[in-house]
């Protein structure tokens, strides 16, 4: 599964640094987890199982900053294999 335009937008906004967010986003459910200053920066999609956990896909960003602003410069997510667990 490839990250549509509608998850791409809402993936490069900034949430509360070092934190895991669980969502809803249409059919699926997605988790993500930001870095210090953030960004998502690991991305897991598919069905949740009753323990929380997310069986589907693990993505993984790619982020270029500029250095003297601190801004992204280049965002590209790869998908790191799937989860299976539950």
């Amino acid at each position: 599964m490839a990250i549509g335009a509608r998850l791409e937008a809402k993936l490069s906004k900034r949430y509360p640094p070092e934190t895991r967010l669980d969502e809803e986003f249409g059919r699926h459910a997605i988790t993500f987890i930001t870095n210090a200053d953030g960004d998502p920066v690991t991305l897991f999609i598919g069905q949740r199982n009753p323990d929380g956990t997310i069986r589907g896909e693990r993505y993984a960003r790619k982020l270029l900053l500029d250095p003297a602003s601190g801004r992204v410069v280049k965002s590209h997510w790869d998908l790191k294999g799937r989860t299976e667990r539950g």
